[in-house]
This record gives structure tokens, C-alpha cells and sequence, in this order.
């Protein structure tokens, strides 16, 4: 059996089946990324829900993995090498959805220049729909929605706006972000859309009717079976 002891994370969070990926996470925008690319791919993995609500992220144990105390992380036991390989411990959710890909044969193309083509895209959303939206989120629904100066605000609607219309055109006359193939970037970019105009509240906002590419492939993408699963995955506490 493998041996994952060597990691400190397995104290606080024991691996029952340490022969399988290891992903320590919760059901956010970027820690779904993960969960349903382990969905899409079918590797074996094993979920453990970090919790905000207890601090989780800041354990020591948890930043034994991650220093930068953010879900998602994995371990892989079998690491790059396969079986006889070390096991590899892995953060951002970016470099993950690449790991795996690369692991698995799946979700992302094989020619080379179609590989970074692929890593483009996952790089515009880490880079830019991420900490767009996120901030957007913090100052329409959350504490910010209380800040009397609203340029803040207006600034993250602007810059969100920008950003969906360069997903919408690049989504034009295609299925998915790379064309007809689904990828990482698509797993990677709609977990963020979907939030955006559900949990933050804030289509209306950004005028989401008016990128009706965007939204015909977010309503593909949510209508995927292994989505459906990734998003409840680590299961939140009742």
C-alpha cells in the first residue's frame, strides 16, 4: 500500500485509500476546476473539503502542501513517473488542470502547438477572469456593496465586461474555447462565468445578455454530467 505519511497533511486529513489522488479542496470556482477534471477523466482520486468557515487553509498541516494556504491542492501518489514514481504533491488549480491532463491523455490537444494554445487560454482565466470576477464578487455582494466611492466597483464591472467580450468573440462560430474540442480552458474559464452570474449576483450587472456566445457555452457546460458532479465535490458540510 502507498505510503503517504512523509506528507503532514495526511495527519489532519487521513487518506483512506492512499493509492489514489489526493485532493484536499472545496466547492469554489477554482477548487471545482479540479473535481471535475477528476470527474471528466475518471482517475481515481479521494476529496477531503478544506473548510473556510474553521481556517482550515491556514493549518499547519494544510501549508505544508500549499505556503500560499489556497485550495485546490492534490497529491499524487504515482506522481509523473507512474507507480514507481515519487509522489507528487501540486498547487493552482491552473498547473493541476495541466498535470492532468498530461496524466490522463485527455482535455487537451496533442500537437504541441495546440497544447499551448490550450495553456493560453487556461493562463487568461488564472491571470484574468479569476481575479476579475473575484473582485467584482467582493464589491457588489460582500462588504465592498457598503463603500460609498463605488469607482472600485465600477472598475471591476469595466474590466469584467472587457474580459467576457473577449470570451464572447473567441467563442464565436465554436463550441467550445479551442473550437470543437472541450478542454482545460473551458474547465478552467466556466466554473468562474457560472459564479459570476449566480453566486455574486451580478449579470445584470455586467450585462451577461449581451455575450450570447458565453452564455450558450456555459449552459453546454453545466449540462455535462461530470460537471454536475465535480460542482458538489467536496460535498459542503449540512
Amino acid at each position: 500500500m502507498t505510503d503517504l505519511s512523509a506528507f503532514p497533511i495526511t495527519k489532519k486529513w487521513p487518506a483512506r485509500h492512499p493509492d489514489r489522488i489526493q485532493l484536499y479542496s472545496l466547492p469554489t470556482p477554482n477548487g471545482v476546476k479540479v473535481s471535475i477534471m477528476l470527474e471528466e477523466t475518471g482517475l481515481p482520486y479521494e476529496p477531503h473539503l478544506v473548510r473556510f468557515d474553521t481556517n482550515d487553509q491556514m493549518t499547519p498541516e494544510f501549508l505544508s502542501l500549499n505556503p500560499n494556504n489556497k485550495i485546490p491542492a492534490i497529491i499524487d501518489p504515482d506522481g509523473p513517473d507512474g507507480p514507481d514514481g515519487k509522489p507528487l504533491p501540486l498547487f493552482e488549480s491552473g498547473a493541476i488542470l495541466i498535470y492532468l491532463a498530461d496524466k490522463s491523455g485527455r482535455f487537451i490537444p496533442q500537437d504541441a502547438a495546440g497544447r499551448y494554445v490550450a495553456i493560453q487560454w487556461v493562463m487568461f482565466q488564472m491571470g484574468g477572469i479569476g481575479p476579475m470576477f473575484g473582485q467584482l464578487g467582493f464589491f457588489h455582494k460582500f462588504a465592498g456593496k457598503e463603500y460609498e466611492d463605488k469607482r472600485p466597483r465600477d472598475r471591476y464591472i469595466a474590466e469584467s465586461k472587457r474580459l467576457l467580450g473577449v470570451l464572447d468573440r473567441q467563442l464565436e462560430g465554436r463550441d467550445w474555447i479551442l473550437g470543437d474540442t472541450y478542454s482545460i480552458a473551458d474547465i478552467a474559464t466556466f466554473p468562474w462565468v457560472r459564479n459570476l452570474i449566480g453566486f455574486y449576483e451580478a449579470g445584470d450587472l455586467v450585462g451577461i445578455q449581451d455575450f450570447p456566445n458565453v452564455t450558450r457555452v456555459l449552459a453546454a457546460f453545466v449540462a455535462r454530467p461530470a460537471v454536475a458532479r465535480g460542482l458538489e465535490i467536496p460535498k459542503r458540510p449540512s
